[in-house]
């Protein structure tokens, strides 16, 4: 388990295979940092799937509208098309590079349409270096992370069990 030094903006995601501890990056994306915090004490996160999940390149979650796997309403086609109630944040790109284990905000071709979505690579992805906003880093649980169940949607998607802000847990 890693340290935590700042709680306020640490995010515990639990997997099916252990706890990831997220650092969240709140001097480089704070509006991004406080929409995932607020969709977390929400509990928004819980119960989402993992709908995108590429070997060698990232995995994709956090659509809260179509992509809790214990909702009645889960439909795996549809999952990874919506986002939250909240409006989408303006883009907050950064010098920051896409390495290992940084946590990018997921969008459609306007730069400006980031909502809920979120992706963890899985390695140096640096073609999305200034198009995509980083605002977190795996700071424990990578190996969870890497175990995740593959696919674009995998046929038995992984999902978010829980997400909490570490102040809260």
């Amino acid at each position: 388990m890693a340290e935590i030094k700042d709680p306020e903006n640490t995010i515990l995601m639990e997997l099916k295979d252990g706890t990831v501890t997220i650092e969240l990056l709140p001097d480089v994306a704070p509006k991004h940092v406080e929409r995932m915090k607020t969709l977390a004490r929400a509990g928004k996160y819980d119960g989402v799937v993992f709908h995108r999940v590429i070997d060698g390149f990232m995995a994709q979650t956090g659509d809260v509208a179509h992509g809790n796997a214990d909702s009645d309403g889960f439909n795996l086609r549809r999952a990874g098309t919506g986002g939250s109630d909240m409006p989408d944040l303006p883009a907050e790109f950064s010098k920051l590079p896409h390495d290992r284990g940084t946590i990018g905000a997921a969008r459609s071709q306007n730069p400006n349409s980031a909502n809920s979505q979120f992706f963890i690579n899985f390695k140096e992805n640096g073609f999305l270096n200034g198009q995509y906003t980083v605002y977190g880093r795996v700071i424990s649980g990578m190996e969870h992370v890497d175990a995740i169940t593959r696919g674009e949607p995998p046929a038995n998607p992984d999902k978010m069990i829980s997400v909490k802000v570490a102040a809260d847990a």
